[in-house]
């Protein structure tokens, strides 16, 4: 297993868009092949930033996802919201 995070930072204004796109959105990436879940954290002191922790079973499935049609037309959505550009990263467990 991996964990992806991924920290997005949004325009004041455009929080409650990205919001309601994770909402619809977040049960079709849990369910995604190779994928473990997916939890969205908001930061404790500034609410425009937000990160995205997700699960898979190897960096295969979670290119798989980037690759995808669900991927593509979500992050289409949901850049244009950035006020800063998105920063992510791929851990390994070391358990």
């Amino acid at each position: 297993m991996i964990t992806r995070i991924v920290k997005m930072t949004f325009q004041l204004e455009k929080v409650n868009s990205f919001k309601q796109i994770f909402s619809l959105t977040s049960s079709l990436i849990s369910s995604f092949d190779g994928c473990g879940g997916v939890e969205l954290l908001q930061d404790a002191g500034n609410e425009t930033i937000f990160f995205t922790l997700s699960k898979w079973e190897s960096e295969a499935h979670l290119n798989a996802y980037r690759s995808s049609v669900l991927f593509q037309t979500t992050w289409a959505k949901v850049k244009p919201l950035f006020s800063e550009k998105a920063e992510a990263w791929t851990l390994n467990s070391t358990n």
